[in-house]
């Protein structure tokens, strides 16, 4: 029983972080812009890009809660996961700013985490049979 809550508290947080996200960057003034400036190069920082990513990021995140869809939803939230970790590598390797970062104050140790959240988005799919408590596999065994 550990195994199927586990994995549920991993589904609902992996999720609830991407609807958290995407709201943020559906309703926060432009937040999801000044994020892609300042930590990915700029890359998808146009207004019609966050608003398309977001909605995305919401959805996906959506199924990913309810457990619906899973062998999709579960490689989009991957995908948006891992994907968001690579480009702040840095923070993983040195989360003080002693080493790589020019200025220290331009380390985030609130980064960190980002490598467990990818983690986690990797292990869902890897124990996407053993996750009984989403609600496509629930609707399944009524069939």
């Amino acid at each position: 029983m550990l195994a199927k809550i586990s994995l549920l508290i991993m589904r609902v947080g992996t999720g609830m972080l991407l609807v958290l996200w995407g709201s943020v960057r559906l309703l926060g003034d432009g937040m999801g812009t000044k994020l892609a400036e300042k930590y990915y190069g700029g890359v998808g920082a146009a207004n019609s890009f966050q608003l398309a990513f977001a909605t995305v990021e919401v959805v996906i995140g959506a199924l990913v809660v309810l457990g619906l869809f899973r062998r999709y939803s579960l490689i989009g939230s991957a995908i948006i996961l891992v994907g968001g970790a690579f480009p702040i590598w840095r923070h993983f390797l040195d989360p003080f700013g002693r080493y790589l970062f020019a200025n220290p104050d331009d380390a985030n140790l609130l980064f960190f985490p980002s490598i467990t959240v990818a983690g986690a988005a990797l292990a869902l799919i890897a124990f996407r049979e053993h996750d009984t408590l989403a609600l496509d596999s629930l609707l399944q065994r009524k069939d």
